[in-house]
């Protein structure tokens, strides 16, 4: 029998991609999608054109009721959307939030992220950070992480853990595909405005900090200092996060540092197939992660900062959003991590 999964904010971005992912997994039936009210009714080729095997589908009303029929269960909504329709839903009904709501485990971290009610914390849905597999294959809720969170947590945990890095003096810079910003018409998201542009925006003040830095203090005794400063870049899908740290050890040579760096990198990702650290000489693209589950890694000590470089690409919506939720979804329901998902990117 089929495993039923409903995906409420199936007209946005995360939600059509989620779509795309599930209508080629062999386990799994689609049950409700459903949407705001503005798209209640709406064929769902109306909406996401490319998705050609579910032209028929109609979208509905995104009411616990309507949820509650599923055995699995993905929130692709606004941040903030998700705590009191997750609050609603039988316990036997698995949830996979997409957005905010359940990441954070500090309601001062909330208030000062986001603001209005705090909904809890749920498992932390990044499969390969240290013991996290267990632990969401075990949950029957799942937080899972936002696009820059994961990039950076990827990039960094390994190398804070291993004690390579100094955790208070880390900066990441990183841009992003408009696709983050999700799909309601703004201006400053005009294919007008963002052409032939690279912006800084919410500098430091980003929402996602305090998610990054909860994810490095969960691997680090010494506290955590990081500064983020996030782009917005003429692409639709794609993030590069470009992170440095002071190295623990600044007098190391920089040949053997790098040789350390990436020993680290290597080693906690050995047994990943969905986190690539390149071959030295190459660095990560965002193009080469287009339309996969999959991240790219890349690391080096600078030969006169005593600082780490390390280089994270991933696509926004796969690693950093849809595809990871499909990933967790797998664990929590005893399935193949890997179905329906693939490290393999799209080119040109």
């Amino acid at each position: 029998m089929s495993i039923r999964v409903a995906v409420a904010g199936a007209s946005g971005y995360a939600g059509g991609e989620l779509l795309r992912l599930l209508a080629q997994h062999p386990a799994v039936e689609l049950a409700a999608l459903t949407a705001s009210e503005s798209s209640v009714g709406r064929p769902l080729a109306a909406v996401h054109p490319h998705l050609a095997s579910l032209a028929g589908r109609t979208l509905a009303a995104t009411t616990p009721e309507t949820l509650a029929e599923a055995d699995l269960v993905f929130l692709a909504l606004p941040h903030g959307a998700s705590g009191a329709l997750a609050g609603q839903l039988p316990a036997t009904v698995k949830v996979v939030d997409l957005g905010a709501d359940h990441r954070l485990v500090t309601e001062a971290d909330w208030a000062a992220a986001y603001g209005g009610p705090w909904a809890g914390a749920w498992t932390y849905g990044l499969p390969e950070l240290p013991g996290a597999r267990a632990a969401i294959a075990a949950a029957s809720r799942v937080a899972a992480p936002g696009c820059f969170p994961t990039a950076v947590a990827l990039a960094l945990v390994p190398l804070v853990a291993a004690g390579l890095l100094d955790p208070a003096d880390l900066v990441v810079a990183a841009p992003s595909g408009t696709s983050g910003a999700g799909r309601a018409a703004k201006l400053n998201l005009l294919g007008a405005e963002v052409m032939g542009d690279v912006t800084a925006y919410k500098v430091g003040s980003h929402q996602h900090r305090p998610e990054m830095v909860q994810t490095l203090r969960a691997h680090t005794d010494a506290p955590v200092g990081l500064t983020f400063t996030p782009m917005l870049a003429p692409m639709p899908r794609g993030i590069l996060a470009v992170c440095t740290g002071r190295l623990a050890d600044a007098g190391a040579a920089p040949a053997a540092a790098t040789a350390a760096l990436r020993e680290a990198l290597s080693a906690a990702y050995a047994e990943e197939p969905l986190v690539q650290v390149l071959p030295e000489g190459l660095w990560p693209h965002t193009s080469s992660t287009v339309g996969s589950a999959g991240a790219h890694l890349q690391v080096t000590a600078d030969d006169s900062s005593g600082r780490a470089i390390v280089v994270a690409a991933i696509d926004n919506m796969g690693k950093g959003a849809a595809a990871q939720a499909v990933q967790c979804a797998n664990l929590m329901l005893g399935l193949p991590e890997l179905t329906a998902l693939s490290a393999d990117g799209v080119a040109p």
